[in-house]
């Protein structure tokens, strides 16, 4: 393989990790700045070489896969990302961009202050909610209405008259510092760990289940953008921001229209001291044409507009000196290596832990201890080492080298082929077994209530936790889980106290009822939450629907494997290697003794029966409310096993709504509209269905 090909490569490799952290995970590792720099490199390697471009290139798609865990949508309009950009040169050469696209005409720019929240979308229609989203990976996002619905800050029926029949309002959802900060204090006091900045404790709020202990949270929404709009134009920006605020949806105060690039550099450099005095965090200010039309004529790359740009100030730095390296290991064995430092205040807070990512990176540093290091927050959320300061480097000094052994487990360690990561390769080390169960018990696969990471890491501590399967030999041993001592903190005035106590009868019985509960989980889960190399929540899912059962899954070939759409060689490979091995083989065989779900629910067509027989072919149905025999994803899922289509919002498309109890807003617009709203037994007599599976 040629250097080139290499280079590109270890580029499209690091960045889809990057993308994968920051998109899907919500803990990027590296600075938007260092982001920028290694995209720019793998374009200009796929500039000089075409040849090499291939479809699943970080170059040719917008972002990473949306957050599992709720219904997916697809937006009527893509949200494209924004091109970022760092000093005035570059400003000014994105200005003579613009200018020349649009062949002399006159324009102006709209800028207002980058918020650090999480981006979403607002869909209207009628004035009236319908839906919620994340922006997943651009393309196609997670449907939130419900949590959506408990911010405040945006109204559930637009205010005044004459808006559009269908406005989508794109935005940012945020966490308000003072509400932030007053939410952080009383999980202090309830003995619970405070969350560690307002941006990913947004995300996770958004990503919550429990809609109800979203409101009090005081979360906020502003908005910047706007997606699909039917009955209504606009001219500029401006303009229609004027209409969404008077309409009821809040937009920033500080958004300004510049007349040309001098004026913006202007707010630039105000700015810089400006957003310090904010409620929300931001580290620049976003630059877009403000005419729709001029924005038409410039149009989009397939990542980015070229109406839009995003001036990012750069990330506060500060000294301080390397006292000492953790090595820390992951549920997959990977080694990584964090610097200890004395303390050093970035950004109002003191950093004594930073990030050196991988043994590559502190090659490319030449770190050692003792050494004076340079330290930034990337994003402003994540410490980074990013160089050494020479200069003052200490008389005796070494540079810092990878652990030959595990720093847990004592045991084995290898690099991956033609990666940057190295792995400890027992299958038994501690600190592998207490990530793996951490994930799967997390939420997004087993979701086992009370099971949470500090559980788990005591429980593996004291023996009860050895496997998977352990898990559900917990309701045989609750006595010892009553009987686990676990720390409590409380604050008293100044000071937080901590005392030891019990897990006690009812969190022992709240776990236990989690633990049987999740038996029940799809098999899709369970593939997921089973932790093999490369295999995420989508493609276990695709997996899981096209083999049925746990048992055709382990007995398939890389060949069988690969005849899945979405399933490439080396995640083939990957799963045939896990379920070839003693320790895969006794992992699920152990689960499924244990009486976890190992099967697929059928979604194909019953017996004897042509899609077009089907009983809701063709139709489109919305589900709203409680309903007595069936959750959201088994209604669904028969839905589409009938021949139907399952949507999230009622349009005049919608053929038929089906209404539980406390069926709110959807059962109002349906009756607004004329659509037929059924009973849960008149859905059930429709269907032809036995709920009892009878």
């Amino acid at each position: 393989m040629s250097t080139w090909q290499q280079d590109i490569d270890r580029l499209r490799g690091e960045i889809n990790d990057h993308d994968y952290r920051y998109y899907t995970l919500g803990e990027p590792s590296i600075s938007d700045q260092q982001y920028d720099k290694l995209f720019k490199q793998l374009k200009a390697l796929e500039a000089e070489h075409p040849e090499a471009i291939t479809p699943d290139s970080p170059t040719q798609r917008v972002g990473e896969k949306p957050i599992e865990g709720f219904e997916h949508v697809t937006h009527a309009v893509p949200m494209l990302s924004i091109d970022n950009t760092y000093n005035e040169d570059e400003l000014r050469e994105f200005d003579r961009r613009v200018a020349k696209g649009l062949d002399g005409d006159a324009y102006q720019y709209v800028v207002d202050p980058k918020i650090d929240g999480v981006s979403g979308t607002l869909r209207y229609e009628d004035g009236v909610l319908v839906l919620g989203a994340t922006r997943g990976d651009g393309k196609v996002g997670d449907d939130i209405t419900a949590n959506i619905k408990t911010v405040r800050a945006i109204p559930l029926k637009l205010r005044g008259k004459d808006w559009p029949a269908v406005l989508e309002v794109r935005g940012e959802v945020y966490w308000p510092r003072p509400a932030f900060e007053k939410h952080n204090e009383q999980r202090v006091k309830d003995g619970q760990e405070p969350f560690a900045n307002p941006r990913n404790a947004t995300t996770g709020t958004l990503k919550s289940l429990d809609s109800k202990a979203i409101a009090e949270r005081g979360l906020h929404f502003i908005a910047h953008g706007s997606g699909q709009i039917e009955g209504a134009t606009f001219e500029t920006a401006a303009e229609l921001f004027e209409a969404i605020n008077g309409w009821g949806i809040a937009v920033s105060e500080h958004l300004e229209v510049c007349d040309d690039i001098d004026a913006v550099l202007r707010l630039v450099e105000a700015w810089d001291e400006r957003r310090h005095t904010l409620d929300y965090e931001t580290d620049g200010l976003v630059i877009k044409v403000n005419r729709f039309d001029q924005r038409d004529e410039l149009g989009t790359t397939s990542r980015y507009p070229r109406w839009a740009i995003a001036y990012k100030y750069a990330a506060e730095q500060g000294e301080t000196k390397l006292i000492d390296v953790d090595f820390q290991v992951g549920k997959l064995g990977t080694i990584t290596p964090r610097a200890v430092m004395e303390p050093v205040q970035l950004s109002g807070t003191t950093v004594r832990h930073a990030s050196l990512h991988n043994f590559d990176q502190v090659e490319r540093l030449g770190v050692g201890i003792g050494d004076t290091v340079v330290v930034e927050k990337a994003g402003e959320i994540i410490p980074q080492v990013v160089s050494v300061v020479e200069a003052k480097r200490p008389k005796k000094w070494k540079p810092l080298q990878p652990p030959k052994k595990c720093p847990v487990c004592d045991g084995e360690i290898v690099k991956d082929d033609g990666g940057v990561y190295i792995r400890c390769i027992n299958p038994e080390c501690p600190a592998q077994l207490k990530e793996r169960l951490k994930y799967f018990c997390g939420r997004d696969q087993m979701d086992i209530e009370g099971l949470g990471d500090v559980m788990v890491e005591k429980m593996v501590d004291v023996g009860l936790l050895k496997s998977f399967a352990d898990v559900y030999a917990l309701p045989s041993k609750r006595a010892e889980v009553i009987d686990l001592e676990i720390e409590q903190q409380r604050k008293s005035g100044d000071q937080v106290k901590t005392s030891i106590v019990k897990f006690g009868e009812k969190r022992t019985d709240k776990l236990i009822a989690g633990v049987e509960k999740s038996k029940d989980r799809t098999l899709a889960r369970v593939l997921a939450a089973l932790n093999i190399r490369h295999v995420g929540g989508s493609s276990a899912e695709l997996i899981a629907q096209h083999f049925g059962s746990m048992e055709k899954i382990a007995a398939a070939t890389e060949e069988d494997l690969q005849a899945v759409d979405g399933v490439g060689p080396e995640m083939a490979a990957s799963v045939k290697k896990f379920f070839d091995s003693e320790a895969g083989e006794h992992t699920w065989r152990a689960l499924d003794k244990a009486g976890v779900n190992m099967v697929e629910p059928d979604t194909g067509p019953p017996a004897g029966m042509t899609a077009d027989e089907l009983p809701l072919a063709g139709k489109t149905l919305v589900v709203t409310g409680t309903l007595e025999h069936f959750d959201r994803k088994e209604i669904e899922t028969l839905i589409k096993k009938l021949g139907g289509k399952a949507t999230g919002s009622v349009s005049k498309k919608t053929d038929y709504l089906v209404a539980g109890e406390k069926a709110g807003s959807k059962l109002d617009k349906a009756k607004k509209l004329d659509v037929t709203v059924l009973s849960e037994a008149e859905f059930i007599e429709l269907a032809g269905v036995d709920p009892n599976g009878e």
